[in-house]
């Protein structure tokens, strides 16, 4: 009888409520003025008096009035009269219409026990990371914060940004990209077949090509690189950040020494470009690290001895990276699997890394299920990897250029040296 009670409750309370009944008032039964938990058979009463009406419709009960007939029912007396508090159910509305057979009951039941199965297997069916997958993410995110200051608050003690001094053309044809930045911001917020009339990034790129010199105009030799001892300060101190980071990775430590130090000298430029998306803004085209004085342009870049080899694409990489909108968890887990790459020159144990980066690689794949990032984020992601490869040859490519001009390699630390594959002197 409990069982048909809670059964006839779940149907009762889904009776159509009254448009005049006020959902702020408070529930008081119609019939004994008790408690009410919802409408019961047409009424809004309490447990006790839906109970009573149910027990004396299914009995066809007939009871008599001791008194008058006209017995006030109240939550404390309702039971001294069950005529007159039949009598008050009915007055109030309740009907016996609606009250469910054994049969129905059963069914109703049933049918509750079916929807909350099938709840329960479609909640188990959804994917959930697993409590090892959890601490890889839990740990890389740690390790991360515990590398990267985006205040680059103890940057400050290297050697000052020094914007001065002669513009070379690769400087001026990047400021001609820098001065073309309002025209092409919005074009990041609207693809390239929207037809607004904005300027996309490669339409910009292609003007912006357009603008150099003669192919045989020549740079002064002699040009004083103003930024460069401040940027190679600034990837000295973000190649130290990325072996901390490094350090932290889950399975890196256990490989050989040589191993550690073969992965960190390829990848360490790629991490950095990875983390340098963080301070990347895509209305002016500039990377902020600090305060105002840690503001860097394209200019900036090209005053450090880089080219538009490097910078056109490093920009069109920034650009479709921050349009990706990753979560803090997608980034730190690209980082690591940039890192543990086992195709990296120098790498012996290849398959010992290709197992840390298959384990890492698995973990973003299943955060990506778990948060319904979509069918092709995790390709796009790895895609930016095989962005990243170029880059760096490039930029290492131009580091070791200047490696080679003694004016030029003293700016340089031994750490900068070492890394892109100049001799230390």
């Amino acid at each position: 009888m409990q069982k048909n009670s809670v059964m006839e409750s779940t149907v009762s309370t889904s009776t159509q409520v009254p448009e005049e009944y006020d959902r702020n008032v408070p529930r008081i039964c119609g019939v004994c003025g008790d408690k009410a938990t919802g409408f019961h058979f047409n009424a809004m009463t309490c447990e006790g008096c839906k109970g009573f009406f149910r027990r004396s419709m299914k009995r066809k009960a007939s009871f008599t009035c001791p008194f008058s007939g006209s017995c006030s029912i109240t939550k404390d007396n309702r039971r001294h009269c069950q005529a007159c508090r039949l009598k008050r159910c009915l007055d109030i509305g309740m009907m016996k219409e609606f009250i469910l057979t054994d049969e129905e009951v059963q069914r109703k039941k049933d049918l509750i026990q079916k929807r909350k199965d099938d709840e329960a297997k479609k909640e188990a069916q959804k994917p959930r990371l697993s409590e090892e997958q959890s601490t890889v993410i839990s740990t890389l995110v740690e390790a991360h914060h515990k590398t990267y200051d985006d205040s680059y608050s103890d940057f400050s003690r290297f050697r000052p940004p020094v914007r001065e001094g002669p513009v070379t053309r690769s400087a001026s044809r990047a400021a001609s990209l820098h001065s073309l930045s309002d025209a092409s911001s919005d074009s990041f917020r609207h693809s390239p077949e929207s037809g607004d009339g904005k300027l996309n990034l490669s339409s910009m790129l292609m003007m912006y090509q357009e603008q150099g010199s003669s192919p045989d105009s020549k740079e002064d030799d002699g040009s004083r690189l103003s930024m460069l001892p401040h940027l190679a300060d600034l990837v000295s101190y973000s190649i130290q950040k990325v072996i901390g980071f490094a350090k932290m990775i889950p399975g890196f430590r256990e490989l050989t020494a040589e191993d550690q130090i073969a992965l960190l000298k390829s990848s360490a430029i790629e991490v950095i470009m990875l983390r340098s998306n963080q301070s990347f803004s895509l209305e002016d085209m500039s990377w902020c690290c600090g305060g105002p004085e840690f503001k860097y342009c394209v200019s900036d870049v090209t005053k450090a001895g880089h080219t538009l080899e490097l910078l056109e694409p490093l920009v069109k990489f920034q650009v479709g990276l921050k349009k990706l909108n990753l979560h803090e968890e997608e980034h730190v887990l690209l980082m690591a699997i940039c890192l543990l790459s086992p195709d990296r020159p120098g790498v012996q144990d290849h398959e010992r890394v290709e197992v840390l980066q298959e384990r890492v690689s698995e973990v973003l794949q299943a955060y990506i299920r778990v948060h319904h990032r979509g069918r092709l984020h995790y390709a796009k992601m790895i895609q930016k990897l095989a962005e990243l490869r170029s880059l760096s040859e490039e930029h290492s490519k131009q580091y070791r250029t200047l490696s080679f001009q003694p004016e030029h390699s003293m700016q340089l630390t031994p750490l900068v040296l070492e890394v892109f594959g100049g001799q230390v002197t």
